[in-house]
């Protein structure tokens, strides 16, 4: 009697859910790695990971105050210095800290919450309705006014910041993960299962979830980029952690300064890196979903 990963993959076919299984990820990877934008936005996802991880190696912490006061890019200050003469490149490179961690936890967050709750509803049909009316409800809000509100309220921090960010991005997860998992819960190697167990719970985890895995991997890139250009915004308008360094930082104290138009490395450098981390998850998703395309790696 063959297992139930093999039977997934007969009966799905050419269909966009099959049971991913070692080979078949094997195959994606191989896939993928004849993507050149999508090497290259891992490449810099990667280098901008490995700038968070080693920043007390490649630049020191911004001092509260230093010399020269908005120098220009030199050899001594690669990014410039500003209004209190602090090294930008210090403080982007010590910046990516806090921005990688809001992207990753708030991303985390939301696509643990968006993925129960889209599985939970695509498999229990009763609750679909609520599930449906509760995300498209939940989209139809006005964000950032709200995100400012509560940021507000409760207080700048560094996790106040995930919380806001995650408790308005679960919904997109939940829309997307929702449309493949109905699909998955049709299939017969699920009624097949529901022949075999009388927990959901097993069903669920055991089944539905790894189906529907490439999709989450797909939420988590392009969640977690729209979390920092989230974080980056409330920073500028002064909701951040102030004890934290980060690049909406950078730009919230260059336009408190003053100095953001006459010194146009203040914001260039920044701006340049959620630049680069947002493109480069959007490039990232996209090369990744085509890699799982089976026609896509046909031609």
């Amino acid at each position: 009697m063959r297992n139930t990963a093999a039977v997934a993959v007969e009966v799905t076919g050419s269909e966009p859910v099959a049971f991913e299984n070692g080979r078949a990820s094997l195959q994606t990877w191989r896939a993928f790695r004849r993507e050149p934008l999508g090497m290259l936005a891992l490449g810099i996802l990667l280098l901008l990971v490995i700038a968070a991880v080693a920043a007390p190696l490649i630049a020191p912490y911004p001092p509260s105050y230093g010399d020269p006061v908005l120098a220009s890019p030199n050899p001594q200050h690669w990014f410039g210095t500003d209004s209190l003469g602090r090294d930008v490149f210090g403080e982007v490179v010590w910046g990516s800290q806090q921005s990688i961690l809001v992207a990753v936890a708030a991303s985390a967050i939301a696509i643990v919450v968006g993925t129960v709750i889209a599985v939970i509803g695509a498999y229990f049909r009763r609750l679909d309705s609520f599930v449906s009316v509760l995300v498209d409800v939940t989209l139809s809000l006005p964000v950032l006014p709200l995100m400012i509100l509560i940021a507000a309220l409760v207080g700048p921090s560094t996790t106040t910041i995930i919380l806001v960010v995650a408790a308005f991005s679960w919904p997109e997860v939940t829309r997307l993960v929702r449309s493949q998992a109905l699909i998955v819960v049709q299939l017969p190697y699920v009624d097949a299962a529901r022949l075999m167990t009388t927990s959901p719970l097993w069903i669920i985890a055991r089944h539905i979830v790894p189906a529907v895995t490439p999709v989450i991997v797909v939420s988590v890139v392009v969640t977690a980029s729209r979390a920092v250009l989230s974080a980056a915004g409330l920073a500028f308008l002064g909701l951040g952690d102030p004890n934290a360094w980060s690049w909406g930082r950078i730009l919230y104290e260059a336009q408190q300064s003053g100095a953001m138009s006459s010194a146009w490395w203040l914001t260039l450098f920044p701006s340049i890196a959620i630049l680069m981390l947002v493109l480069a998850a959007t490039l990232l998703s996209v090369a990744y979903n085509d890699a799982r395309n089976p026609r896509s790696r046909r031609r």
